[in-house]
């Protein structure tokens, strides 16, 4: 197996960063190694892999504090399995396990019938998934973990060829009553019937594959289509692929946690989508016709002459898709002016010829300023 980098050394950043530095680090090595920037360019497009795996890590909380104990075994099973085996998410949390004994898992309380109908528990997962999917929607397979019914015993927890047979010592119900005399009479109460323990049923000859319990812990896999528009963090419920129901009770839900990872150019305000565009001091002096990048292609577009730093113009309809519902937000579009560096000696005297023949009457902004200060220290 290569020898993996370590994931802060991939981003450039110091060990136990924080959240925001490791999306601007993200940010500047997509913007250094984005295929859509350098189409063909293999070398980039392995960075950019190597980039995607280190940021999918550090920006989550749960794997950033298991890879910073334990390295890439905490976070890799191919490394040794680490601390946990992998993602929660990733892989599926059982919240049935820790709620079940409670309240029969998310599905409401536990009957006091052993053979009543119960609701299976719901499982989460996470995935990650591209600006542009996000803003566009797509489909993804979601692999995950989930209690299911046993297919050998198809849930009765017997071998194949017998049955389990109701218990003579609760009648079926799981619990058992118990009077007990006290000086103020005969108190009862119930608990758990100790012959079947409390389920109701004993089982002589219980089923090998799944010793007994009718389930079987199972790796799933479930093709989702994620809506356009969704937000980074966002939930998709999938009903019905959670863990099995017991006693013929419905399966609980599957919810997946959405990842969006950030974009090099641009960024999401709302269903709105904003990128810097930089262009050169003459076509903000004479105005220029100049491509802009969009979610939706290249469209040209009219730069006014003077236009100054910090103008922003709209591309209306250009944003991200409402979700659930109709219409798109607007790109908006923030011009800085880029400063030419390392002049030749006649560049530079082509500017200073420039900046003789200009007046103070040609830059507003430095007029007024500069009347400002003369007003403040005649006063």
């Amino acid at each position: 197996m290569a020898e993996k980098r370590d994931y802060y050394e991939v981003l450039g950043i110091r060990k136990g960063a924080g959240d925001d530095e490791i999306k601007k680090a993200y940010r500047a090595c997509a913007k250094k190694y984005h295929p859509d920037l350098h189409p063909g360019d293999k070398e980039c497009e392995e960075k950019m892999k190597e980039v995607n795996e280190a940021y999918e890590i550090l920006s989550d909380k749960d794997k950033k504090a298991r890879y910073d104990q334990f390295g890439h075994a905490g976070v890799d099973p191919s490394y040794g399995g680490g601390a946990g085996g992998g993602s929660p998410f990733g892989q599926g949390i059982d919240l049935d396990d820790i709620f079940s004994s409670f309240f029969g898992g998310f599905g409401g309380r536990r009957s006091n019938n052993a053979n009543a109908p119960m609701r299976g528990g719901d499982v989460e997962s996470s995935i990650y998934i591209s600006f542009e999917e996000a803003a566009k929607g797509c489909k993804k397979t979601i692999n995950y973990n989930c209690i299911s019914t046993c297919g050998e015993c198809h849930g009765t927890g017997a071998q194949a060829g017998t049955q389990p047979k109701t218990c003579s010592a609760c009648g079926g119900s799981g619990k058992v009553t118990i009077n007990q005399r006290t000086p103020f009479g005969v108190v009862q109460t119930q608990r758990a019937c100790d012959a079947c323990h409390g389920k109701g049923k004993i089982i002589d000859n219980p089923c090998k594959k799944c010793g007994g319990t009718g389930k079987q812990r199972k790796n799933k896999s479930v093709d989702v289509t994620i809506p356009a528009g969704i937000k980074d963090q966002q939930i998709l419920n999938v009903g019905g692929r959670g863990n099995a129901g017991t006693n013929g009770g419905p399966a609980g839900d599957l919810h997946v946690y959405i990842n969006v990872r950030p974009h090099p150019v641009f960024e999401r305000r709302g269903d709105d989508v904003w990128c810097d565009m930089p262009i050169t001091f003459a076509q903000a002096s004479l105005g220029a016709e100049v491509v802009v990048p969009t979610l939706d292609g290249k469209v040209t577009y009219s730069v006014h002459e003077g236009t100054q730093p910090g103008d922003v113009f709209k591309l209306k309809g250009k944003g991200i898709q409402h979700l659930n519902g109709r219409g798109k937000g607007d790109q908006y579009v923030r011009i800085t002016v880029e400063i030419p560096k390392n002049l030749n000696s006649k560049q530079k005297d082509i500017i200073k010829q420039f900046e003789s023949a200009t007046g103070d009457k040609n830059y507003a902004q430095r007029k007024n300023f500069f009347d400002k200060i003369k007003k403040m220290f005649n006063d």
